[in-house]
């Protein structure tokens, strides 16, 4: 199962790093990113794979918001299909 993950925040140093290892801890493999800086503003969309995570995507989810907050990003996580559906014209 294939997930969309989007950060948006200030830029700051360590936001990939800290978005990655949470996702290497949960067993997540990162399958592409791409990634922005604008005006100071961190833009990134990632697809991942998480077929292996233990976790269920909602709890997943969860732990990369909380993680966002703490960064000072706002991170969203949402299953590929979800994320199509919702950016079909």
């Amino acid at each position: 199962m294939k997930g969309i993950v989007t950060v948006l925040g200030k830029d700051s140093v360590g936001i990939i790093a800290k978005i990655c290892s949470y996702m290497s801890e949960k067993n997540v493999n990162v399958l592409d990113i791409a990634q922005t800086i604008v005006g100071g503003y961190f833009n990134m969309m990632m697809v991942v794979d998480l077929s292996d995570s233990p976790e269920p995507l909602a709890s997943l989810a969860v732990g990369l918001e909380t993680l966002g907050r703490d960064i000072g990003v706002v991170v969203r996580l949402q299953h590929e299909d979800i994320f199509n559906a919702m950016h079909r014209i």
